[in-house]
């Protein structure tokens, strides 16, 4: 059994670390190939040396450029490589440009796919996320679903009547902090580093709010607003900074360049809240207890929302600051087993090895 695995951005590093742990434990066959999607150290390499990520037998190198010319030229190199290989399977993670190319390249060569976080649907296709992992479950053989939100949207799009499977897996994030949040304090002094007390943790990347200059302001203000009383602490992507510059938008926070997986436990950890555009971040301040404001209009993890975990304010500046103010008073309990019980990495092992 040999299973090729495609990654190539921050989020697939994290669920990589789970499932390529759990195929070594089964002894089955793992070859890695980083597209090159993210590249900055701190999105990148960083992880594969915190997290102990096998590192890649290939790396693409491939950044850069629009959508259709990015994915384009993943599809074209990913192509090559499986061809060499020979894989019985080809892995993939999430939505990003890198997933779909993986799935193409395989389904076009008449690999059977595995698609792991499938199911997720924000409903909203204007998001190159939503068209990503909409084709990419339809080009699959095996769908491991983080939730049963996922599963029903699988079946209410008819994929039982697809030649596919569909497993709940559980969410392989979720193992990803069971492991290692107990080596944050050895690992990460971001905290005294940083001389925080209490401060909200925000993030800002997603290309519906950076493409759209009106957005950007708005989020920005309701931030500047919030960091007048209490510190917000921002890992700024490289993307937006640049936007920020282009667009002479002024953002007052404490702004820091993007963090290793272990510094952004210690700040989910310590935060009183957090602010965030990113579909992983919101999981992850569940994981941990904590309020999530989320600047988007829709989110792929509807249950949070259902659990009163999670809000979403879109780029409304009053919005945002109502629900901090909410959000500064709400304790967030997890309901059980709704991300799985922290052995997803080992079920979706277990799948190719039965």
């Amino acid at each position: 059994m040999k299973i090729l695995t495609v990654i190539g951005a921050r989020p697939q590093f994290v669920k990589a670390a789970t499932v390529s742990r759990a195929l070594a434990q089964q002894r089955i066959s793992e070859v890695l190939v980083h597209t090159g999607q993210h590249f900055d150290h701190n999105m990148s390499a960083v992880f594969f040396e915190e997290m102990e990520i096998p590192h890649p037998h290939y790396n693409l190198d491939i950044h850069g450029g629009g959508h259709g010319l990015m994915t384009g030229r993943m599809l074209e190199k990913l192509e090559g490589v499986m061809m060499a290989e020979k894989p019985d399977w080809v892995l993939v993670y999430g939505d990003t440009n890198s997933t779909l190319a993986g799935a193409l390249a395989a389904a076009k060569l008449h690999i059977p796919v595995a698609h792991v976080e499938a199911g997720l649907r924000s409903f909203e296709m204007k998001m190159p996320e939503e068209i990503n992992r909409i084709l990419t479950d339809r080009v699959s053989s095996v769908l491991f679903c983080p939730t049963t939100t996922a599963v029903q949207n699988l079946e209410n799009e008819g994929f039982k009547n697809f030649d596919s499977e569909i497993v709940l897996s559980g969410d392989v994030m979720y193992d990803a902090v069971q492991y290692y949040r107990t080596r944050v304090p050895a690992r990460s002094a971001i905290i005294a580093r940083l001389g925080l007390g209490s401060f909200a943790l925000a993030t800002l990347h997603r290309a519906e709010n950076t493409n759209d200059p009106q957005r950007l302001r708005a989020i920005c203000e309701a931030l500047n607003e919030i960091h007048r009383n209490t510190p917000v602490v921002l890992p700024l992507h490289p993307r937006t900074k640049a936007y920020l510059r282009e667009h002479q938008i002024p953002l007052h926070a404490t702004v820091i360049d993007p963090v290793g997986y272990f510094d952004m436990l210690a700040l989910l950890e310590n935060c009183a809240l957090v602010l965030t555009d990113s579909g992983g971040l919101q999981k992850e301040a569940y994981f941990f207890q904590k309020f999530c404001i989320t600047l988007r209009d829709q989110t792929e993890w509807t249950e949070l929302v259902e659990a009163g975990a999670n809000a979403l304010a879109g780029a409304d500046k009053n919005r945002i600051l109502e629900l901090y103010a909410h959000g500064r008073k709400t304790a967030v309990a997890a309901t059980a087993d709704l991300y799985g019980r922290g052995d997803a990495g080992t079920r979706i092992a277990r799948h190719f090895g039965s």
